[in-house]
């Protein structure tokens, strides 16, 4: 039987209430890669709509607390810390997001932390597409997770 299914198959949320509490951690990371010109503006900080990086740092966590609200079957969470990194990766023009989310919880925060990386990115579309409608992101992936009855999971 399907886990998000119940016996007249219609959509459920899983019950996590029989699940353990422990300390969950998740990683996910993104690129997004633009033109010589829209990575220049976010660099030197002049997109005519504000300082890009730090919107996207702001946003990638705002998407992590409201994951429940976009994905219909994740619970809503009391999640403990999300920590960004932005890597500047300029031989291609792009810059890849990592998003870490951490709880004390019965279910794990691989979707918090992907939802983070895909709402942080599309933030530096937004702010940049001005300059450059072509950009792509690319690699949403999950890195790493720990916690839970699944254990640790690490991308080779």
């Amino acid at each position: 039987m399907l886990t998000h299914l119940d016996e007249k198959n219609r959509p459920k949320m899983v019950d996590v209430s029989p699940k353990n509490e422990t300390l969950r951690v998740a990683t996910a990371s993104g690129v997004i890669k633009m033109s010589d010109e829209a990575f220049r503006a976010i660099k030197e900080n002049s997109a005519k709509k504000g300082p890009v990086l730090q919107t996207a740092v702001v946003a990638a966590i705002m998407g992590a607390k409201k994951t429940s609200e976009l994905i219909p079957m994740c619970h809503p969470l009391l999640i403990s810390s999300v920590d960004t990194d932005i890597i500047e990766l300029p031989e291609i023009f792009a810059f890849k997001l990592i998003v870490t989310v951490k709880i004390k919880g019965q279910t794990g925060v691989e979707m918090e932390a992907l939802t983070g990386v895909s709402v942080g990115l599309l933030t530096i579309y937004d702010m940049v597409k001005a300059i450059d409608k072509s950009m792509v992101i690319d690699e949403i992936t999950l890195l790493k997770k720990s916690g839970g009855k699944s254990g640790e999971y690490m991308r080779a």
